[in-house]
């Protein structure tokens, strides 16, 4: 089994209620998106066209915003 997480890079394309957010990755897919734990505690506001770092779930559910660049 593997336990890697993978992390890629997105762009912000729509911001959903409950701080969902739909992102587009580098390979071209979009992801519905939520906010991690320290971006969320840490107040980091996050907008449509920011570039985000992107950590996907392994069983293809949503992905987590964990660092805004």
């Amino acid at each position: 089994m593997d336990d890697t997480i993978e992390t890629i890079e997105g762009r912000v394309l729509e911001a959903l209620p409950s701080t969902l957010f739909k992102v587009e990755g580098t390979d071209k897919k979009e992801y519905l998106s939520y906010l991690g734990g320290r971006m969320r505690v840490n107040k980091i506001k996050v907008l449509v066209g920011d570039k985000v770092l992107l950590q996907l779930d392994p069983y293809g559910g949503k992905s987590r915003i964990i660092k805004r660049l």
